[in-house]
Parts: C-alpha cells; structure tokens; sequence
C-alpha cells in the first residue's frame, strides 16, 4: 500500500463502510461544530468529508490548520447521518472519521481563496497563478483542454493523420505580426525568431511525400489580444493533406468538430451537419461572413414596402426613389441604445443603405 494513500478522494463510497483507509489531499474548507471538527479534504480527484472528535488528540492541530495545507489522514469509512448526505459529491453518503493526521505541509493566511468562485482581479489571479489554478472550475477548464487535445489526437490518427513536430527556434519569415526573437548565445548579436506558425515547415513536410499532416502547434506573434485568441502565443490544430480537394477537407473538419462538441458539451448541437451559407448570402443576411447562428441578427430588406401607395412614410419614400435601399434587423430591449451599437453602415458599390431598427 502507498503510504500516502489508499485510495484517492473520489474513490470512497458506502462499500467502504466500517474499512481503515488512508488519504491525502489539500484542507479545502473546515467547519467547527463545537464538540466536532468536519473538513473537507481536495485532490485532484475530487473531495472527502472527513470528521474529527473533539476527545481525539489531533483535534486541536487540526484546529489551528490553515486551509491549503497538505494533510495525510488515517481513519475509518462511516456512514453519514440521514439528512446530512451531499449528493453532488462522489463521496456525499459517506465521511472519514479521522484517527491520526500527519501535516504534510503547513499553509499560510492565503492571500486569495481557493474555496468558492469569487471573482479576482487579473494581476491577483496570475500573481498567485498556483493557488488560481486550484479552483474548482480554473482545475476543471486544464483537465477539460488535456482530454480535448487527447480525443483530437485520437480522431485524426483514425482518419489516417500522423502528428509531425515543427521546430521552435527558427529565422524571421514575412508574416503578418512582428516576430519574438530569441539571442543566440552562440552567435552574439544574431536572433532566432520563434515561429507565428509552422506554415514553411508543414510544407516543406507536405513536399517532402508525407500523406496527412496535424499538429496541435503553438504560435507565437507579437500582437495585441483578440477577441477570439489570446496575446503572445496560442495553439491551434494545423493539418494538410495531398492529392485532395475542398470537400475532402470540409468533410475532416467537420467530422471532427461535430465529435468534440458531441463528447465534451452539455449544449445541444443546432445542425448535426455544418450549414453551408454562400458568400453573398451571408453579407445579406447577416451583414458578415461568419455570422453567429445561435442568436442571429437577420436583415431584412423593405425597399418594397416604401414604393407602396398605403405607406406614408414619406421620408424613406424620398430616398427610395432617389435609389435607396432599405433594410432592417429587428431586436428587443435595445430601444436606449445608440446607433452605433448595432455596427450598421453603407458598404461600399452598394446603393446607400437607409437602415430601420425595429425595436
């Protein structure tokens, strides 16, 4: 048996009753009831309640312990009182009643808590990024990208993909960031250049006779943040294949992109297969190539409404004859907002747009 642990903290539940286990794990919350001490014992795993009585002679070291400190506790597997289970844990109908305690590492007054989900400053967060990333949903969002990447990897090796690696330390290519340039020890006053993207070397590979080429590459630009990608450096999946044409390419993405949601989200999917909008459709409609499908902002033409004899809105009447065009996106609650926020303008070699927000 490890002497650390017998099992890890999600693992114990009412078949355990009555056994002598052992556990380790980080002191997420404590709870004191006076004559009884509960607390709530984290690991990567998932959470134990763990109970120590007043008469036991850890009662008071484990009093005085500060949340975050690494505990190893030997005890006996009870069964919860009626009424007290939790059932969103694993663990919630069973609890620890605590023998012995050894502390593994003592914690300090934490300068930010891990226990609940209160919102931080940014500086704070990633000051104290070791504590940050013990929170429930920031452990959650690392452990979700590990099996994200991991089932990528799976799907493009059965569709007939092998994963090659680029290199990282290479020379400035003309590209659209600036380039982060690393100094060469050797060569004083020369630079590497880290990659904005494996674009030559993919191709060099692709030219080279390799079928099906992915990656999960990291990109590195030096570049303001986007909406859509963060500063400094990302990751993306980049694959190529030979001997193929669009579809064949559509169909690998599409297929890959449909399983991902379907594994790892809760939302229910709008298409089982991507929608196929043409270019100039998409402008009309939507005002943009990559509209948002889930909550979108149709655009309606009204032109036609305006060369009516019952319309009497003589102002838009006018710029229609004189070669207006018409159009409107209907919203709600929007009625205190200014123009601006509905991003609408003119586009240019169109006839001028005259544009009704039917709020």
């Amino acid at each position: 048996m490890n002497k650390y642990r017998s099992h890890n903290c999600s693992e114990l539940n009412e078949k355990e009753i009555d056994k002598n286990v052992i556990l380790s794990g980080w002191l997420h919350r404590k709870r004191d009831h006076g004559n009884l001490l509960f607390i709530d014992l984290r690991d990567h795993y998932g959470i134990t309640q763990c109970v120590i009585e007043n008469k036991n002679n850890f009662f008071s070291i484990l009093e005085k312990t500060k949340p975050e400190s690494v505990l190893k506790i030997s005890g006996k597997v009870v069964k919860r009182s009626n009424g007290t289970e939790n059932l969103d844990l694993e663990t919630g109908k069973i609890e620890v009643l605590i023998k012995s305690l050894e502390i593994l590492s003592n914690a300090k007054e934490l300068p930010m808590p891990v226990f609940g989900e209160q919102d931080y400053p940014e500086e704070t967060r990633l000051k104290y990024r070791f504590l940050d990333l013990r929170r429930e949903d920031m452990h959650k969002n690392i452990i979700l990208r590990s099996k994200i990447i991991s089932f990528i990897r799976s799907e493009m090796l059965k569709l007939g993909f092998l994963e090659y690696q680029t290199p990282i330390l290479t020379s400035s290519s003309p590209e659209g960031a600036r380039d982060f340039l690393v100094p060469s020890r050797l060569n004083p006053g020369k630079f590497y250049a880290l990659p904005q993207a494996p674009q030559q070397f993919k191709q060099l590979i692709m030219v080279s006779g390799f079928d099906k080429y992915f990656q999960i590459a990291p990109c590195f630009r030096d570049e303001d943040a986007r909406a859509d990608r963060s500063p400094g450096e990302f990751y993306q999946l980049d694959l190529e294949m030979s001997f193929v044409e669009q579809e064949d390419v559509f169909n690998v993405v599409e297929k890959l992109m449909i399983n991902i949601f379907k594994n790892f989200s809760s939302k229910k999917m709008l298409h089982s297969k991507f929608p196929r909008i043409p270019y100039n459709e998409a402008m009309e409609k939507y005002g943009t190539d990559k509209p948002d499908l889930r909550n979108p902002l149709i655009i309606y033409e009204l032109t036609d409404l305006f060369i009516r004899d019952d319309i009497k809105f003589e102002l838009f009447k006018k710029l229609v004859k004189k070669g207006s065009v018409v159009k409107a996106i209907i919203t709600k609650n929007t009625k205190e907002k200014p123009r601006s926020f509905f991003g609408v303008n003119g586009q240019k070699n169109r006839a001028p747009l005259v544009w009704l927000i039917l709020l």
